[in-house]
């Protein structure tokens, strides 16, 4: 793994983003308990999928009564600031997620509207509906991502807000600023929670073999 951290000024901290340790907390704890629920006979990414699903709805709904926007534009769920500077989301991490000292990634690969969102070229429209919505170009907010990451059983989950600046390949893996809080021992999530963390891509439709009979 090749993350990478970019040293310079020291980064702010989750009060300055109108966040608390508490607010995530209680995000994660809500999230884990309904996953938790899962059993053999649920689909085989469906942990996954709800813990991407069930943690960015959780975090929404803490955060709009308090002025902050969701958008769920390209498929990637986000909440705004109310100063329409920045956004969060939340997706599955890789590596030392929690561990200030350790390497971390996006666990599952990134498609081209994330890149978009990380690269940020800053190419923007006059007026377009994202400005007239929100002030500004949804791809122009930094977008904070909070990590997540099952851990063991003692210590069932893993998790920090960090700010992407870079994706190598499809990953996540160069970041501008990691925020680690004490997380208090959540449950195990009892699943792999990072098999799917985003909606299936494009309009294609499910694949289905036919093998045709032979005949006269």
């Amino acid at each position: 793994m090749t993350t990478r951290v970019h040293l310079g000024e020291p980064g702010p901290e989750l009060e300055d983003l109108g966040l608390s340790a508490e607010l995530l907390n209680k995000t994660l704890a809500r999230t884990v308990a309904d996953v938790r629920g899962c059993t053999d006979l649920d689909a085989p990414a469906m942990a996954g999928f709800m813990f991407w699903s069930r943690c960015n709805r959780y975090l929404a709904e803490e955060l709009i009564p308090m002025g902050w926007k969701h958008t769920q534009r390209d498929s990637i769920l986000r909440v705004i600031h109310p100063s329409m500077e920045f956004a969060v989301t939340a997706l599955s991490g890789a590596g030392g997620v929690g561990d200030r000292n350790a390497l971390v990634r996006s666990k599952n690969p990134k498609g081209p509207a994330m890149a978009r969102l990380v690269e940020n070229n800053g190419q923007f429209a006059f007026f377009t509906p994202d400005e007239v919505r929100y002030g500004r170009q949804l791809e122009e907010m930094p977008t904070w991502c909070l990590l997540y990451k099952r851990g063991s059983k003692r210590n069932g989950l893993k998790s920090e807000l960090s700010l992407p600046v870079k994706m190598n390949g499809q990953y996540v893996d160069e970041w501008l600023h990691r925020i680690i809080w004490d997380l208090p021992e959540l449950d195990d999530p009892g699943s792999d929670i990072s098999l799917l963390d985003d909606p299936p891509s494009g309009d294609e439709g499910p694949e289905v073999m036919v093998q045709l009979r032979g005949g006269n």
